[in-house]
């Protein structure tokens, strides 16, 4: 693979090395430092040589020799511990400023980014990738510059002391080159399909973690731990295959640089007893010889460290080539003062472009302070047109309008900031119940946030908790109840009572008895403001200002509870289906 090819990944770190330049040049000053006080080494191992094979040498000489050879050590050991911060300390700062880049450019992204890729993948990506990554510009940076000017100088040594013999002694060196271009293009399959492999066992790792409690429920943990273990397996084969080829790479290489100190030995060895080289010189070419043997050596392992990275870094560019299908146009339209008007025309919704529509033709007018409730069978569309509304999924242009502006030209902050959105799955984050609320909003005011919670019914539960507020409710909030995430997740939304609110069947684990309560003083707050209810609860439903029944996509009726219950039958046999389980939930909590 040409050099340009191989490095052209490499572009997105541009700004980062700018950022750190100057530890990158003061770093790399004191690695050639290194190299260049290793050089020396050899030439003083040669006087000394020298003067004790001609019978010259003193106590004092060879003292101040020593002396020379220590003073150089320690300025090598000080200059390799400033080379070692500094350019190590800028591979960690290009590893944290990658990782920050990819999660803040995920985060982006819309929904239909994340049907696309798996969370393990994604995980794979920011971890083991950036791994690579961090390694090629830390370790490889050093060993790259290190193995070409250690490399050439020593070289340029030997040809100054003979340059026949040099040049004799350097003949198995293109042999090197040529292995290390083979194995190479064997190394960068082997990489890339080690590190696709490591996206496969983490996917299954986690999918394995998240859904402990199913495999428990049907006691089927031995077998997601054999289709763990045969991704691991996988990976070990693949890992195994790379290692072959790696295990081949060094001994090659140690065997053709180990020839160049034979022919050394035999030639150099001659020229010595024939007094065409000094003692001294033949020791210190040997010397140089044997110092040229680590560029060697470097130069191998910059290309694995480079044709790793290289396949860590096109795994990461295609993430970050990824464009948000969903995004605030250039000059957008803003909402002031919303007074929470919704209307909708045409509605066409699908999850992918050869999809079927999950909304079809839809069209729906919400009045401002409206109380309005969405009915349907499971699958009939309500939360995907709720989801629209937010415009968490991609409308198209001129079909849904919030006080008459259309949504797809809005900033995107903006209409999400005015409507308050709680979900059907109460999602919390292994964080304070505090910190799940206001998640960074410090605008809150501590009165805001525990009116929320009295009003989602779960501020006196919080209260015994031994930590209160500040308690760390775990991964998901495991640690507790669904009907108290759900409370929680309630308060979250309606803690700065938003000119829209929307409630996506948000209280189904909590008792009738207490959504009711939840749902009256909600209901009373709101009564000038829009709130839009999905729930199978029927005093619920029944409390709406105004009700609309979809059925495949579409609204096929609407009007006020007694209204329909007279005229629509799909709403008769809906309210009475409901009205029947929360006849029987009643009986079998008398009981």
């Amino acid at each position: 693979m040409p050099v340009k090819n191989l490095l052209a990944p490499f572009r997105t770190l541009a700004p980062f090395f700018r950022a750190n330049i100057w530890s990158l040049v003061v770093g790399l000053t004191c690695l050639l430092l290194v190299d260049l006080l290793q050089l020396l080494i050899p030439l003083v191992i040669r006087k000394a040589i020298d003067l004790l094979t001609t019978g010259m040498a003193s106590e004092a000489s060879l003292l101040k020799l020593g002396g020379t050879i220590m003073a150089i050590a320690l300025a090598i050991a000080l200059c390799r511990y400033t080379w070692r911060h500094l350019i190590f300390g800028h591979s960690r700062k290009v590893e944290e400023a990658l990782r920050s880049k990819i999660f803040s450019h995920v985060q982006t992204l819309s929904v239909y980014f994340f049907q696309k890729y798996r969370t393990g993948d994604l995980m794979a990506r920011a971890i083991n990738d950036i791994n690579a990554v961090r390694m090629a510009t830390g370790m490889g940076l050093v060993a790259l510059t290190d193995g070409l000017i250690l490399g050439l100088a020593a070289i340029g040594f030997m040809i100054s002391i003979n340059y026949r013999l040099a040049l004799i002694a350097l003949i198995p060196a293109p042999v090197v080159v040529i292995i290390t271009r083979v194995l190479t293009r064997r190394m960068a399959t082997g990489f890339e399909n080690v590190q696709r492999q490591f996206s496969e066992l983490t996917e299954r790792v986690r999918e394995g973690l998240a859904g402990i409690w199913v495999l428990k429920a049907f006691n089927r943990e031995a077998w997601q731990f054999e289709k763990v273990k045969a991704e691991g397996q996988l990976y070990v084969n693949h890992n195994l295959n790379l290692a072959k080829t790696m295990a081949l790479f060094f001994p090659v290489m140690s065997v053709f640089t180990n020839a160049g100190l034979v022919i050394a030995i035999w030639l150099g060895g001659r020229k010595v007893i024939f007094g065409q080289i000094t003692t001294g010189d033949f020791v210190a070419f040997t010397s140089y010889l044997n110092l040229l043997t680590w560029p060697m050596m470097a130069m191998g392992w910059v290309t694995n460290l480079i044709q790793r990275a290289t396949a860590a870094m096109n795994r990461i560019n295609a993430l970050l080539e990824e464009r948000p299908k969903i995004k605030s146009p250039p000059h957008p339209v803003r909402l002031n003062g919303v007074a929470g008007k919704i209307e909708i025309t045409g509605l066409t919704v699908r999850y992918s472009e050869q999809g079927h529509p999950v909304l079809k033709d839809l069209h729906l007018k919400i009045e401002p302070r409206q109380t309005f409730a969405l009915v349907g069978r499971v699958g009939c569309g309500k939360t995907t047109l709720l989801m629209a509304m937010v415009r968490l999924l991609d409308v198209p242009p001129a079909t849904v309008f919030v006080d008459g502006t259309d949504i797809v030209k809005t900033d995107l902050r903006q209409l999400r900031r005015a409507i308050g959105f709680v979900p059907q799955q109460s999602q919390l984050f292994s964080d304070t119940i505090r910190n799940n609320i206001l998640m960074g909003r410090s605008h809150i005011s501590e009165e805001q946030l525990r009116r929320a919670l009295s009003i989602a019914r779960i501020v006196d539960e919080i209260d015994q908790l031994e930590e209160g507020l500040d308690t760390i409710v775990g991964e998901r909030g495991a640690t507790l109840s669904g009907g108290q995430r759900q409370r929680i997740a309630l308060a979250r939304g309606i803690v700065e009572n938003p000119p829209i609110l929307i409630l996506d069947d948000a209280l189904s684990m909590v008792d009738m008895e207490t959504e009711n309560e939840i749902m009256a003083e909600l209901l009373h707050i709101r009564k000038n403001k829009t709130t839009i209810i999905v729930s199978h609860r029927t005093t619920t439903i029944a409390s709406a200002d105004k009700i609309a029944i979809m059925a495949e996509g579409k609204i096929i009726d609407t009007g006020q509870h007694r209204a329909l219950l007279e005229r629509n039958e799909l709403y008769k046999n809906l309210y009475e289906q409901r009205m029947y389980s929360e006849e029987l939930q009643r009986i079998q909590i008398d009981d």
